[in-house]
């Protein structure tokens, strides 16, 4: 099934919902999204254009509707309808959740979050299409004692961004293309914005910590490196996570119906990940791959 191009779409669509959100997935028992045990609640809608998303179904603010050959019965009469299949094999990408049901649901994690000091983390997509009830959110989990992340790319209005990242303990700050010719071209990102929101949560206290996809042919070089590190380094950050590029995500572009653009690109190997970490150790940071 091919399903059309998603629209281009910002950060700055105004929401008419704060009490209800899209999202496509809650990824439980996660170790790679913040500290300890984390619930991973995935919002649907991205403004950007990776070509390495490893979540192409996040990208449309729309539910989409797929098939998965796997699971197809090949009935004598499809009704193309994922309420009405009998196998699952047609089903929807992105459900609408409340404040409270989604609560509900990651409040079931609790003891694994007390018990590791692990908590909730929002990512995408990306949070920010959906900041309001987010921000909402993680007001209601800080009510408990849970302890929240966001994963974001910044590239947003302050007036945006700010208040959700004061909900939450940390934000991961993805730093990807630092040209901004090439990151509004390639990414469809405002880097200069990016920066400037970075050095804003920074100033005010909020603890945020940098991350760098390590993606062949696009990150993966010690120039684009040298120019975050440049950037932080009058900054008071002390961590920094590296993201190595992986394929967990092709499978998904074919049920999509869409092409992968990173097709037979092999994921780095640790001799190639090696002078980066080294690079970004002897700047005086300490290192996570994986984050």
């Amino acid at each position: 099934m091919t399903l059309s191009a998603a629209p281009r779409i910002s950060c700055e669509v105004i929401e008419t919902r704060v009490d209800t959100a899209r999202i496509f997935n809650i990824q439980r028992y996660s170790l790679n999204d913040g500290y300890g045990i984390r619930t991973v609640v995935f919002f649907k809608g991205c403004p950007h254009r990776c070509p390495w998303c490893a979540n192409p179904e996040s990208i449309s603010p729309k539910i989409d509707t797929v098939r998965r050959e796997s699971k197809c019965l090949h009935c004598a009469t499809c009704q193309q309808d994922a309420e009405e299949c009998p196998s699952g094999a047609w089903e929807h990408i992105g459900r609408d959740v409340t404040l409270a049901s989604l609560e509900r649901e990651v409040l079931k994690d609790e003891v694994f979050f007390r018990a590791s000091g692990g908590g909730v983390t929002l990512s995408g997509g990306e949070v920010l299409m959906q900041a309001g009830f987010a921000t909402r959110f993680l007001l209601r989990l800080k009510q408990w004692g849970i302890r929240t992340a966001i994963e974001t790319a910044g590239d947003t209005s302050p007036h945006r961004l700010l208040p959700l990242a004061q909900a939450c303990d940390e934000v991961l700050f993805d730093l990807k293309i630092m040209d901004s010719e090439t990151a509004r071209r390639v990414l469809n990102i405002n880097q200069p914005r990016v920066l400037e929101n970075f050095r804003l949560l920074v100033n005010e206290g909020i603890h945020a910590i940098p991350r760098l996809p390590l993606i062949p042919g696009f990150t993966l070089n010690e120039d684009n490196v040298a120019q975050i590190l440049d950037f932080l380094a009058p900054l008071p950050v002390n961590e920094v996570h590296l993201l190595p590029f992986h394929q967990y995500g092709e499978p998904k572009y074919s049920l999509l119906g869409s092409e992968w653009a990173m097709a037979g690109i092999k994921a780095p190997e640790p001799e190639e990940i090696a002078p980066i970490r080294a690079m970004v150790e002897r700047a005086g940071y300490r290192v996570v791959v994986g984050g």
